[in-house]
């Protein structure tokens, strides 16, 4: 590509994405809220891999019920607010996903795959362990 000809596709792409408005964006609560809640469903996402023991069942209805009221409320503001959306949505898959951990695991699991499944995760964390 043209020196001349990258320096206009690069006006261009700053012309559309950076400008007054974007930025203006940017410096507002309705960008830094939902920037600032997407710890939540990280950490959600990261814990499905975790010990199904820890897990706590009241904890994660909780937080489905939490970002259930939430997906509502990000369109129901004005402007609708999809990145509040996003993050609440990607946080209800996620404890959706515990909760049937949480059930499959205390409810429908025999107490010798419990068990195997203890073990399983007890022999994890001593491996962990052994490598620090």
């Amino acid at each position: 590509m043209s020196q001349p000809v990258q320096r206009a596709a690069t006006r261009s792409i700053i012309q559309k994405y950076i400008n007054k408005e974007t930025l203006k964006y940017v410096f507002t609560t309705h960008f830094w809220g939902p920037v600032s809640n997407f710890g939540i469903p990280i950490a959600a996402l990261y814990d499905l891999k975790k010990d199904p023991t820890l897990i706590s069942g009241p904890m994660t209805l909780a937080l489905v019920a939490y970002s259930g009221v939430f997906m509502k409320y990000a369109l129901a503001v004005t402007p609708k607010n999809y990145l509040l959306f996003a993050c609440h949505f990607i946080n209800e898959s996620a404890q959706l996903g515990q909760g049937y951990r949480f059930i499959d695991f205390n409810y429908f699991k025999s107490d010798e795959e419990k068990n195997k499944i203890i073990e399983e995760y007890k022999v994890k964390a001593e491996q962990a362990n052994e490598k620090k």
